[in-house]
């Protein structure tokens, strides 16, 4: 046979394959538009859902709508360039990222199921047949070659829409895995912003021991004057020495507290743990920040991750019934093999040489003891148990922003009260020195103004701490922001 007529034959070869798979492919899809099973709906919480949040207090000004960067409602650039070289470098969002990858794999995967299969077998044989030999009445042996080269294909009809189903479930999984991606960024956001937050309360509290121990130190050399003058004591001596050593006692401790913090956003941000010096914070930091508008809470089942993993998963469960119900209707397979055999490589595109074939197969289960019965009843048992998850997950998404209004409602009334004894505290501080200055009281009435002062100092930076971070709390039982037009644009 000539190279023309070989690659003729080659070419209707190809032409014949391709024909057979179109036609699997075409009659799976008119065939396989049967879905049985139940079909997805969202289930409703058990619970009426109010119209606004309870503690909310509504703005006198309407709330501005929060870019996704939730974070920036701090309006601190340091803040913003350590949150976006977390984003990208943490190891915890990289294997969350990772995992979606993976995921997607597995979709392929399930789709590729859905379309038919094309193999390409190419064979070569070889072989020694004894024979017997009529004329002489010996055994003898002659060699036998073989060649041939099939193009196979099968094809599963989905008539009940068991794939289609598969598929389905595995789309689900990928929203869940990029739901739960989601909630990984929002909680090693919030670690960070809380982090970051914490370590300004520590080098505020830093400052404050610092102007203390100052004051300390000038109490002390009045004490010395006064008691080389003979107006008090060596008891005010020791007393004001005592308390100067005590309050530097304390700085390892915060320094300590400092470095662990830096070590863990070092962490967070994927580098080697470091520490720096505290940095001057000013003294009016305190902002306020955008006020929380009060009608949010059916957005939040739109805007939470974790509730939207948790639904996602429950429609991988729904299909996954669906799948487990189709599994007990029987199966139809196409297959078809397309080829040449021959005993020569050069006769093995001859018209004699060419082997086809087309059949179909039903598979039917007839008696597996209930196994394919169980298998439904165990899915539809998994979906129940993903609806109770559901309405758990809702429930605790809104007890935590609940909880969080809360909170932060009672630490705004807190701050307020805060601020009138810090003032009341250093104004009996100023009065104690002036009356000690003329021998009208004694040292311990210092002590115990100073050490009020300081407590009430503290107790601001903790409080105002406890307000940024519930703040960060809000944001993330909110699911990150929330989104309000303004009066002008409603």
């Amino acid at each position: 046979m000539s190279i023309f007529q070989k690659s003729r034959h080659v070419k209707k070869y190809m032409i014949n394959t391709i024909k057979i798979t179109v036609f699997l492919a075409v009659f799976g899809f008119v065939t396989g538009c049967l879905n049985i099973g139940p079909e997805y709906r969202r289930p409703e919480p058990e619970f009426e859902i109010p119209t606004a949040y309870h503690h909310v207090v509504s703005p006198e000004e309407p709330a501005v709508s929060q870019t996704e960067s939730w974070w920036r409602v701090f309006k601190d650039p340091v803040l913003d360039g350590l949150v976006e070289q977390v984003l990208v470098r943490n190891l915890e969002i990289q294997k969350a990222a990772a995992r979606i990858l993976e995921i997607r794999s597995q979709l392929k995967r399930t789709r590729a199921n859905r379309y038919p299969s094309i193999d390409l077998s190419a064979r070569w044989e070889k072989q020694s047949q004894p024979f017997s030999n009529i004329l002489t009445g010996e055994t003898d042996h002659r060699t036998i070659e073989g060649w041939s080269l099939y193009l196979p294909a099968s094809y599963e009809l989905d008539l009940w829409g068991r794939l289609a189903r598969a598929e389905e479930a595995v789309r689900a999984d990928l929203l869940q895995a990029e739901q739960a991606r989601r909630t990984v960024v929002q909680t090693i956001v919030a670690e960070t912003v809380n982090l970051y937050l914490e370590v300004e309360a520590i080098e505020r509290q830093i400052q404050v021991l610092q102007k203390s121990t100052g004051n300390f130190r000038q109490s002390r050399d009045l004490v010395e004057r006064r008691y080389n003058r003979g107006l008090t004591s060596s008891l005010d001596v020791h007393q004001a020495r005592r308390i100067l050593a005590e309050a530097k006692t304390l700085f390892p401790p915060l320094e300590q507290r400092l470095g662990i913090a830096e070590q863990q956003l070092s962490v967070l941000a994927g580098q080697y743990p470091r520490t720096r010096p505290a940095r001057l914070q000013p003294e009016d930091y305190f902002k306020r920040l955008v006020p929380v508008p009060p009608d949010l809470p059916s957005e939040l089942l739109q805007t939470r991750p974790d509730i939207l993993a948790a639904e996602a998963h429950l429609r991988a469960l729904n299909a996954r019934v669906a799948q487990a119900t189709a599994a007990r209707f029987p199966r139809i397979t196409l297959t078809g093999n397309y080829g040449y055999a021959s005993e020569s490589v050069n006769d093995l595109f001859q018209p004699d040489s060419l082997l086809w074939n087309l059949a179909t197969g039903l598979t039917q289960p007839v008696f597996d003891a209930g196994r394919l019965k169980a298998g439904q009843e165990g899915a539809e048992a998994r979906y129940q148990q993903g609806v109770v998850e559901y309405a758990q997950t809702v429930l605790t998404a809104f007890a935590e922003v609940e909880g969080a209004l809360l909170r932060r409602q009672k630490l705004l009334i807190r701050r307020q009260k805060v601020l009138i004894l810090l003032e009341e505290a250093r104004a009996v501080e100023r009065v104690a020195q002036q009356r000690y200055q003329r021998g009208l009281t004694d040292y311990l009435t210092i002590l115990d103004a100073q050490r009020s002062r300081i407590s009430t100092e503290d107790a601001l930076i903790q409080t105002d701490l406890a307000i940024y971070q519930n703040r960060v709390s809000l944001h993330r039982a909110l699911g990150g922001n929330w989104s309000i037009k303004k009066e002008n644009e409603k």
